[in-house]
């Protein structure tokens, strides 16, 4: 009988391919807080001035009606 080949068991990962997903979950969790307190969201809107109502224009001719007296 021969022998083919020599099973070992493999080098253990490395600190960093071990424990990767929590250091960059932990750094996405403060870079998050981060953005969350200290950038502000839209400004408030500013308030509507009222616009006027919809009317008839003004007449063109003069009328019997005036507001003031000639001087």
């Amino acid at each position: 009988m021969a022998v083919i080949g020599v099973l070992t068991e493999p080098t253990p990962p490395t600190w960093w391919k071990a424990n990767r997903h929590k250091v960059y979950g932990t750094g996405g969790l403060l870079i998050g807080y981060l953005v969350g307190t200290h950038l502000h969201g839209a400004p408030d809107p500013q308030p509507q001035h009222p616009r006027p109502s919809h009317t008839t224009p003004a007449p063109t001719l003069p009328s019997a009606h005036r507001t003031h007296t000639p001087a």
